[in-house]
């Protein structure tokens, strides 16, 4: 392990890592559950689909542990998986068969891409102050993401979101569960977030939270995987504008949740250089891709770094070793799905509020004192949120920051590849 992942210089050990990587993979399982529902509903099958999600997730998680040595864990995105069925499939009437066609190239445009050090060259064309606001923005997203889950805060007509029943139900077994886990936190008892996930779990058995689908007296440890389905590709449509809409609407969000994700998740392990730049950048955008490409000939929408891999960061995951143990649960999932189902949105919610906290960190290395700077580091930490997307924080982030520098005099201050990132967010709005 030492040989393989550097594990002394990165100032962790076997055990670390390996806590590190169930705790991501707990905070990130239930996508085992909601990708075939969402896919389902596309008319797929839905045991073929939980097959397909567990292992384009493993292979992809597995490719990034060897080839990039990061401790960051790849599946089927949420938010691409929404757009893959309601508005691919059932909004303009395609079949599910043209969506992973279109899923499953680009995916390969994405290898050559990364060969080619394209989209490398896109994250290093974040400014700093904007990497650090990534890494903000995504803090405070991941908390939102979790409170939703666990139905702390809900939607309201009247004020868009509120506060949920939170001494009730699924609210107040998240509270409690981050009273455990940031006790245990704070008393600095390692693997405390995996803790506090396992302990919320079990408490909420008495309560009637933590139950299998369909009762108790139905379930079962272990269950044999359905088939994926396997290459089933159309390419009957790809010369048409309509999917070449699809096609860049599903390369634009991938590449840039990624580009986030990425920056977020190893600034906050302390990874990156004294200019924010992600370690072996071109390899984990390489995992990326082939996931992509894997993903869609199983047969799932497009794969993509999860920023629940912060959570394991927050763990003590730094190498390649914490992505490896991920991939391993994700391929044991196949097996005992029933087990790994049981954990509820409630006992994930804590570790994710908690890693929030956490990625908090950057924001105190933000120079605020330059509004050329700060404006659009704060852009890109509120859009975040507020439009429940990685890839929007960035895209206002950068056009704030270029037509801010231009107004200012210091144009001559932008990269050229911060420039043509401009054009092309630029050029997004009016394919809208």
């Amino acid at each position: 392990m030492e040989k393989i992942f550097k594990l002394k210089a990165h100032g962790t050990t076997t055990r670390t890592e390996i806590l590190a990587g169930i705790t991501t993979f707990l905070t990130m399982a239930y996508i085992l559950a909601v990708n075939p529902g969402i896919l389902g509903d596309a008319g797929m099958d839905r045991g073929a689909v939980f097959t397909a999600t567990a292992l384009a997730s493993a292979i992809a998680t597995i490719v990034m542990a060897f080839a990039a040595n990061l401790p960051i864990a790849l599946a089927p995105g949420m938010g691409l998986n929404a757009f893959f069925t309601y508005a691919v499939v059932l909004g303009m009437g395609y079949s599910w068969e043209v969506a992973l066609t279109a899923v499953f190239l680009e995916g390969i445009l994405f290898i050559i891409l990364s060969f080619v050090n394209v989209r490398e060259a896109i994250v290093n064309s974040v400014p700093v102050n904007l990497k650090r606001a990534v890494a903000v923005g995504i803090g405070i997203f991941i908390t939102l993401i979790g409170m939703k889950n666990a139905g702390i805060i809900v939607a309201n007509p009247a004020t868009l979101v509120s506060l949920g029943k939170v001494t009730e139900g699924t609210a107040m077994l998240a509270l409690v569960g981050l009273v455990i886990t940031a006790a245990l936190f704070a008393l600095k008892v390692h693997g405390a977030i995996l803790i506090g996930i396992l302990a919320t779990t079990v408490i909420g058995i008495p309560m009637g939270i933590t139950a299998p689908f369909g009762g108790w007296e139905n379930w079962k440890l272990f269950s044999l995987p359905a088939a994926p389905l396997f290459g089933r590709l159309d390419f009957s449509n790809i010369l048409t504008l309509k999917f070449f809409t699809v096609f860049f609407s599903f390369l634009f969000v991938d590449i840039f949740d990624t580009v986030g994700t990425l920056v977020g998740v190893t600034t906050q392990a302390g990874l990156t250089d004294k200019d924010g730049n992600v370690p072996r950048v071109k390899q984990a955008l390489l995992a990326d891709a082939v996931g992509t490409s894997v993903g869609a000939l199983l047969g799932t929408s497009t794969v993509t770094s999860y920023i629940e891999s912060s959570a394991g960061v927050a763990a003590g995951g730094r190498t390649g070793l914490t992505s490896l143990t991920t991939g391993l649960l994700f391929l044991l999932a196949l097996l005992f799905s029933p087990l790994f189902l049981l954990i509820p949105g409630a006992a994930t919610a804590p570790a994710l509020i908690l890693v929030g906290f956490l990625m908090m960190k950057p924001v105190t290395e933000i120079d605020f004192g330059d509004p050329t700077e700060g404006i659009p580091a704060f852009l890109a930490i509120v859009m975040m949120p507020f439009c429940y997307s990685i890839a929007e924080g960035i895209v206002y982030g950068v056009l704030a920051y270029v037509i801010l520098k231009v107004c200012t005099g210091k144009a001559k201050a932008i990269p050229v590849v911060t420039w043509v990132v401009f054009a092309v967010f630029v050029l997004r709005f009016f394919m809208h």
